[in-house]
């Protein structure tokens, strides 16, 4: 027994039609659901009512930076320490318009002889110095006077039965400044000074 398909087939405009709704459809979906879930595009403002303009959105973890922020306590200690520490100390400079110069005096001491050795300087201006004695020992003072200061000095550093010492020396004013030398031995002595810095002479007084 046949069996015949009672329902006609579509014709050619229903076709297009049935068509033409499909694409609009497609369409809509697209601009309104597509768009705004996968791109982050909405026209309509339909996907955000629907909220699928954050499924688009990045999250908190793609959405921080790769590198972290780079500040001074993350720096390594090596960066910060290839940082210049500035600093202005002007104290630790003495300037002096005497010129540098180094100079070398002997003197010989009999027993019961003192005798001096000094330095015409200016206020501030310094020398460094080391004296030594052969033969024996010596009771001394470093000292200073002021100009026209007759028998009045003042005195820096002293002992007694030394065989030498060395030292740096700043001029606390104008005059002269430098040793004076006993021989309370025997025998005689000799005392060899040298002198190096910024003064005017080394001279040993009448």
């Amino acid at each position: 027994m046949n069996t015949h398909n009672t329902h006609p087939l579509p014709t050619l405009p229903q076709l297009i039609k049935a068509t033409g709704g499909a694409l609009i459809v497609a369409a809509a979906i697209l601009i309104a659901a597509v768009l705004p879930a996968e791109h982050g595009i909405d026209p309509t403002g339909v996907g955000k009512a629907l909220g699928l303009t954050r499924l688009n959105a990045p999250s908190e973890e793609t959405a921080a930076p790769l590198l972290p922020a780079v500040s001074a306590a993350t720096l390594p200690s090596s960066a910060a320490a290839a940082a210049p520490m500035v600093q202005t100390l002007a104290a630790a400079v003495t300037k002096s318009e005497a010129p540098f110069r180094s100079d070398e005096m002997s003197l010989t001491l009999q027993p019961g002889e003192g005798a001096e050795i000094k330095a015409s300087m200016r206020k501030g201006e310094q020398f460094v110095f080391t004296w030594s004695v052969e033969g024996g020992k010596v009771n001394f003072d470093m000292h200073g006077e002021r100009p026209n200061a007759g028998n009045e000095f003042t005195s820096y550093w002293k002992d007694t039965q030394q065989t030498g010492a060395q030292g740096a020396f700043v001029a606390p004013f104008d005059g002269t400044h430098g040793w004076y030398w006993r021989n309370r031995g025997d025998k005689p002595v000799a005392v060899k000074v040298k002198v190096s810095g910024f003064y005017e002479t080394l001279y040993r007084p009448d």
